[in-house]
């Protein structure tokens, strides 16, 4: 378990804009925001932006969003996490955004704080983070929420658990379960296996063309560029490197073998992401040094959660079609809250959405705005767990495959 002890003093706070920004829709403003810079420590300072409702001074109830993984800021108006700032603050929360460490203007990375970037920094920073938000004069201390996704939702719970008298709820969108090694292995190796055995394999005796999965587009998300996979040196842990026969040509049809000579590829990537190389800069979504510190990590999130306070509520959001962070990682720590019997914890599940919760096939993840009715689950859990309302109804929408609720406790899973 991870305990780090934060120094609370050393949080301060820059105000970049003096003056509170107002979002306008049509002629009617509904949420305002504060930018802010905070000092994260070790001359590292990294920019935020508090959304508030247009219309109050608050106290307004709290949320801190900490997203996942990559390089790029949260604060854009295109970033997938806007969305969710804005639809919250219009109905009445104060919600902070943050990017991580070495992110700067226009997306650029300082390689030098990025590249040394550890899963313990990005819990402290999100500690301070949090101390940021309870500080604000418009938001209410005793109603606060953490919310996570993806690399997140790994972050989220480990604050919950260390900090029990500042977190009223967490919530956990494309939730994480396992250490992360075992789910980039599925990333990078188990998932475009079963694509190649599944789609590609079309006389099921082991083998795939090569020029027909260079051309598929599905596939090529996947692994990349394939020509390049099978001939290119890739650099392993003992300092080898390997290189498939160049009898690989697109250009003759080639077949190739999945377990012998596609699936040992794949599984050369993925260890070699992890090497760090002396003097080398990194400036990609994740650096071998934070790969790995997550690695490191004896408890996965799906032991861990049973550690949460039982007076801390906890909604779990996962699509179905999440080809990141597959739904069983959902279900296994759904399972882990019924074995401790904790007191409040809601699952839902949404068909066809997949890890940004935009519709995607099961193999690869689509980008595009979060359904309203996401959104609209997102705030009516929050609602009810904030004390603006006392009762967790989920709306009704067509839908909604299936709903089923232990009446012996407020815990519920739900699919749509």
């Amino acid at each position: 378990m991870l305990f780090i002890i934060m120094a609370l003093s050393s949080v301060i706070l820059l105000f970049c804009v003096t003056v509170l920004t107002v979002h306008a829709q049509s002629d009617l403003q509904t949420t305002k925001y504060r930018n802010m810079t905070i000092d994260l420590g070790d001359r590292v300072k990294t920019y935020a932006r508090l959304n508030l409702p247009a219309n109050g001074d608050g106290p307004f109830p709290g949320v801190l969003l900490i997203h996942g993984s990559g390089g790029e800021s949260v604060l854009s108006p295109t970033s997938p996490y806007t969305p969710i700032a804005e639809y919250l603050s219009e109905r009445g929360f104060a919600v902070l955004q943050y990017n991580k460490r070495g992110i700067g203007e226009n997306d650029t990375l300082d390689s030098n704080v990025w590249g040394n970037l550890t899963i313990n920094d990005l819990k402290q920073d999100a500690e301070k983070a949090l101390d940021v938000l309870i500080q604000q004069p418009e938001v209410d201390a005793n109603r606060i929420t953490v919310l996570g996704h993806s690399e997140g939702t790994t972050i989220a719970p480990r604050i919950a658990i260390d900090n029990p008298g500042k977190v009223k709820n967490v919530v956990l969108m494309a939730a994480v379960a396992q250490n992360m090694r075992d789910l980039l292995y599925f990333q990078g190796v188990t998932n475009p296996v079963n694509y190649a055995q599944q789609i590609l394999d079309h006389n099921h005796d082991g083998l795939i063309s090569v020029q027909e999965a260079s051309k598929n587009p599905v596939f090529s998300t996947l692994v990349g560029n394939l020509t390049l996979l099978l001939t290119k040196n890739i650099t392993t842990a003992n300092g080898t490197s390997k290189q498939l026969s160049p009898q690989f040509d697109v250009n003759n049809d080639t077949f190739i073998s999945i377990n012998d000579e596609l699936k040992p590829r794949l599984i050369d990537r993925i260890r070699s992401i992890s090497v760090v190389t002396p003097g080398e800069k990194c400036v990609v979504a994740a650096c071998p040094i934070l790969l790995k510190s997550h690695y490191a990590l004896q408890t996965p999130i799906s032991n861990l959660i049973g550690n949460i306070s039982s007076n801390t509520s906890i909604l779990i959001l996962q699509g179905q079609n999440d080809s990141m962070t597959p739904i069983q990682q959902a279900f296994l720590l759904q399972q882990k809250l019924t074995e401790v019997n904790h007191p409040d914890h809601t699952l839902i599940t949404y068909p066809d959405l997949g890890h940004w919760f935009y519709p995607s096939s099961q193999w690869s993840t689509s980008t595009g705005p979060i359904p309203q009715y996401v959104l609209a689950d997102l705030y009516s859990w929050l609602e009810s767990h904030s004390g603006l309302s006392y009762l967790y109804l989920a709306p009704a929408f067509s839908n909604m495959t299936s709903k089923s609720t232990d009446m012996g406790s407020n815990s519920s899973s739900e699919s749509r």
